[in-house]
């Protein structure tokens, strides 16, 4: 929803309008419809909206508001823009939000079936980096593989799990629960700094492996060396294209060399979201054919 824009819809890539008939039609990214036929977004009904998601209590959604978005019931998540409030260089809060993005969250249970025998070696979870091009499915694999490891499955006992979900990505909690199924054995920091959550983890809550999302600065590897001298396993994801990719980053570049994770598992869209091109050892030999699996 953008206001003074037409109201969109997106769907298995996909995208429609919404006529004033509520009928919805496709678009092909460069068509001209009359304003009059077109369903166009207004300043009340974007407000109305978000007062009706934040049950008319937007106030107690601050501290994510002030991160760009809210998670509500279910899981589904609710990205926002509009003028920013700096104080002291740090986002104090949003006004005249503008823009929302509605993302209906869904969990696809089982995606991850076909990679789980090479990230489980002799019934002990490997070191894991799942490697991906935004909006190429690595959140969805990711938490499909903490459910498996979580629960237990043909490769490995159940194990204790830890999550930092800093962006209320994996578990889509609402009130501390998560909504998403992570598994039975799997516990949850939400809303919470992936650096210091891993902290946390590891001193109160003994988890066996720890897992988190998109790392990348500075906190994200100290942490991790903890995590890793602490004896946990960790399985985590970053942005990217291939190994090559992700080395030339400074702050992951060591952690590659000194072949820190056992296996890395590279996602891309070209023929799904979801499709795995390669899994890679350690040391960079590939273990799975280029045709990659579908999740």
């Amino acid at each position: 929803m953008r206001i003074n824009s037409p109201l969109m819809i997106r769907q298995r890539g996909k995208e429609y309008k919404l006529t004033e008939e509520g009928k919805l039609l496709r678009c092909n990214g460069n068509e001209q419809y009359e304003k009059e036929n077109i369903h166009y977004v207004d300043r009340c009904e974007l407000m109305e909206t978000m007062e009706y998601i934040a049950g008319y209590s937007l106030y107690a959604y601050e501290d994510e508001l002030r991160q760009g978005f809210l998670t509500i019931q279910g899981g589904h998540r609710v990205g926002v823009a509009g003028k920013i409030l700096m104080e002291e260089g740090k986002v104090r809060s949003i006004r005249y939000i503008s823009f929302l993005n509605i993302r209906l969250a869904h969990q696809v249970e089982g995606c991850a079936d076909k990679v789980m025998p090479f990230i489980v070696e002799n019934g002990e979870v490997c070191h894991t980096l799942i490697i991906s091009p935004p909006c190429c499915g690595k959140t969805t694999l990711l938490r499909d593989v903490i459910r498996q490891i979580s629960n237990g499955n043909a490769w490995c006992e159940g194990k204790n799990v830890g999550v930092v979900d800093e962006r209320s990505e994996i578990g889509g909690a609402y009130q501390g629960v998560p909504q998403n199924d992570l598994g039975i054995r799997t516990d949850l920091l939400d809303c919470c700094p992936k650096a210091e959550g891993m902290m946390m983890l590891i001193r109160s809550m003994s988890p066996e492996v720890v897992a988190v999302d998109e790392i990348g600065d500075y906190g994200d590897i100290k942490a991790i060396e903890s995590v890793l001298n602490c004896g946990c396993r960790l399985i985590a994801t970053v942005h990217g294209s291939s190994v090559e990719d992700i080395e030339k980053k400074p702050l992951l570049q060591k952690m590659v060399k000194e072949h820190v994770f056992d296996r890395y598992i590279i996602l891309n869209g070209k023929k799904k979201i979801g499709s795995v091109w390669g899994i890679f050892d350690g040391r960079g030999t590939r273990l799975y054919g280029e045709e990659g699996v579908v999740c």
